[in-house]
Formats: C-alpha cells, sequence, structure tokens
C-alpha cells in the first residue's frame, strides 16, 4: 500500500519562501518518479515539478524555473519543494503523487498514488 503525505504549506506574503516536503510509507519510493501538482480552485491541477528517483532527471513547469527546487532524501522517504519567490499565482493546493513510469513526468494522467495535499496561499 503506498501512502503519501504532504507538509509545509501555510500563508505566505509575496515573495516569501516556503518548503514542502511529501513523506511516504509503503512503498512510494519503490515507484520511479515522484511529483508535485497544484491545483488552484476552478483550475485544472498542473504539474510543478517531477524527478526520477536515483538520477538527476528533474523536469519543472516553465512557470517555476528557477524559484522552485525538488530534491529527495532517500533514506528519509522524503521528497522536498523548496519555493522561493513565491507569486499570488503560487497559490493553490500541493499535491505529491508516485509514478512506475520511467521518466520525469509532469502530466497528472501518468501518476497512480497521490497524497491529500497541503494548502498555500500567497498573498
Amino acid at each position: 500500500h503506498v501512502q503519501l503525505v504532504e507538509s509545509g504549506g501555510g500563508s505566505v506574503q509575496a515573495g516569501g519562501s516556503l518548503r514542502l516536503s511529501c513523506t511516504s510509507s509503503g512503498d512510494a519510493f519503490n515507484n520511479n518518479c515522484i511529483g508535485w501538482f497544484r491545483q488552484a480552485p476552478g483550475k485544472e491541477r498542473e504539474g510543478v515539478a517531477a524527478i526520477l528517483l536515483g538520477s538527476s532527471s528533474i523536469a519543472y513547469d516553465d512557470s517555476v524555473k528557477g524559484r522552485f527546487t525538488i530534491s529527495q532524501d532517500n533514506a528519509k522517504s522524503t521528497l522536498y519543494l523548496q519555493m522561493n519567490s513565491l507569486k499570488p499565482e503560487d497559490t493553490a493546493m500541493y499535491y505529491c503523487a508516485a509514478s512506475p513510469i520511467g521518466y520525469a513526468a509532469t502530466r497528472p494522467s501518468e501518476y497512480s498514488y497521490w497524497g491529500q495535499g497541503t494548502q498555500v496561499t500567497v498573498s
């Protein structure tokens, strides 16, 4: 059974930073790819960043390049998303997800396992 739990969300002023964490139990990190997604009210879920575990293969959405950094700590079975220079348009529920796919995928349809999300609000 794969379980993912996000934490680290909150409210921050524009220009501020947050670090999201995604911890896993079960076999989440036995999947090949872990990603971060977000969904704002009334909008579709979109990929933010993804990493192919055990490799340097990372993908970012253009809207977050240079501001967000995805990283992994395999010893802790934890994935991080460091978010800097936050903008109001970054406001959304953020989710981590796991996929058996063999590349850093950013489409929600490519993911099998999802966490419950953590809210990020930028004002």
